[in-house]
């Protein structure tokens, strides 16, 4: 019997292994401080709330925040926007898709990577996740039909889609290429930034994001015409200031994002890297401390398609069943670990598609209106269309990986982990 085999869980009685929960995993919001101040007190006291107009004479926050996170990211254009969902409609309005445009998306993403196309007025069609837990290239490809206009790889829990495989796919079929890296901003593939392998990226700065303004969300593309017709699109008043060809203009809403939120996100944006090296160094410590007992027992991390490029945000395994999984994550809780699985049927998520009711039972606000409505080919949606996705996803333990836990924290975290695999692996 091992050390650890001797020690009793938590759960049943033992001492947890962690002296206190996890920190919370807010990344940005957890980092707030002197520079978010200092420039939301700049825009109050100036009384410029309004991007492009308001007493005196200020530079607009947004504009600042749009070029910096441009040069951030390598892009020709950057928007800023009022959320990440904003930014994917945004985005799918720039590439065009409308009604009757089939747009591939995964099983595993929150819903408004779905609601976005939706919204757009196009169809989502759903492909299995394959062990990245990203969108499967092998499956995508199955899922094309001549209706199909573009594919949304989601850059999920942090980590970075095939993109060299998606974007060889994409250009094999003629179509569009709309990242979703709401989870993953500042990750690579390969060395290049996410968000600026497609024709448009689009980043969220929702609070629970690795950089935040509490809401928020960011487009960047290369393509000019990409560019002016998300602007288009987020801000009638925004095509006027930027004198876009009268001739060209398209009707638009107000996504603008306001100047306060790009107030507190222009510092954010110069934490972006820092928090991403402190996650890394600590998920890296993570699994060296658990690479005795998780080879063992035969456990398996999620595969990386560019493990450098991971942003870190988490550790995830897979059990041998969602019983299983289950049961080391409630053991885990009970160390005083946070950990979960990323699939139950009984518990809604829309972080899985299983769980996205409106989106597979085709509610719409009309009885007249709706994308589906509009299809060119009958459209079946099933709670049990993704099996594979599904497994995975029940079989996995899902750990966040916060850059505010300390040595000591992630010490204990080992060793509780290790002792509850130790005894229900």
């Amino acid at each position: 019997m091992t050390q650890l085999e001797g020690q009793k869980l938590a759960i049943h009685g033992g001492a947890p292994a962690k002296q206190s929960p996890d920190p919370p995993m807010y990344p940005g919001g957890m980092a707030i401080a002197e520079e978010e101040e200092a420039q939301v007190l700049e825009v109050l006291r100036a009384k410029r709330l309004f991007r492009y107009y308001g007493p005196g004479e200020a530079d607009s926050k947004a504009t600042q925040l749009e070029k910096a996170f441009a040069e951030k990211k390598g892009s020709q254009h950057s928007v800023a926007v009022t959320s990440g969902t904003a930014a994917l409609v945004c985005g799918l309005h720039g590439i065009g898709i409308g009604p009757g445009d089939e747009v591939i998306v995964p099983a595993y993403t929150w819903i408004a990577s779905a609601s976005a196309v939706v919204a757009a007025g196009g169809i989502p069609v759903v492909a299995e996740v394959d062990e990245t837990l990203l969108m499967d290239p092998e499956d995508v490809e199955r899922k094309i039909t001549p209706h199909t206009k573009a594919i949304m790889p989601v850059h999920m829990r942090g980590a970075p889609c095939p993109m060299d495989e998606l974007m060889a796919l994409a250009n094999r079929h003629g179509l569009k290429v709309i990242e979703d890296v709401a989870q993953a901003n500042g990750g690579s593939y390969k060395g290049q930034p996410l968000g600026t392998f497609g024709d448009v990226g689009c980043f969220s700065l929702q609070f629970n994001k690795i950089i935040t303004s509490g809401e928020g969300g960011m487009v960047v593309t290369d393509d000019e015409q990409v560019w002016k017709r998300a602007n288009m699109f987020h801000d009638v008043i925004g095509a006027l200031q930027l004198k876009f060809n009268v001739e060209e203009l398209l009707c638009g809403v107000n996504f603008r994002m306001p100047e306060l939120l790009a107030a507190v996100a222009l510092p954010q944006l110069t934490r972006l890297d820092g928090l991403i090296d402190d996650m890394r160094h600590r998920k890296q410590m993570l699994k060296a401390g658990m690479a005795d007992v998780t080879e063992r027992k035969g456990i398996n991390f999620r595969e990386m398609a560019d493990p450098d490029g991971d942003t870190a945000v988490c550790a995830i395994f897979f059990m041998e069943s969602p019983e299983q999984a289950e049961s080391v994550s409630e053991a885990l809780r009970a160390e005083n670990i946070g950990a979960g699985t990323l699939y139950s049927p009984d518990q809604i998520d829309y972080h899985v598609y299983a769980h996205w009711v409106p989106i597979i039972n085709q509610r719409t606000w009309t009885e007249a209106g709706g994308p589906w409505r509009w299809a060119q080919r009958e459209i079946e949606y099933r709670q049990d269309m993704c099996p594979r996705s599904l497994d995975l996803l029940g079989r996995a333990v899902h750990l966040n990986v916060s850059p505010l836990l300390s040595n000591e924290d992630i010490e204990e975290t080992v060793e509780g982990l290790n002792k509850v695999l130790e005894e229900l692996a």
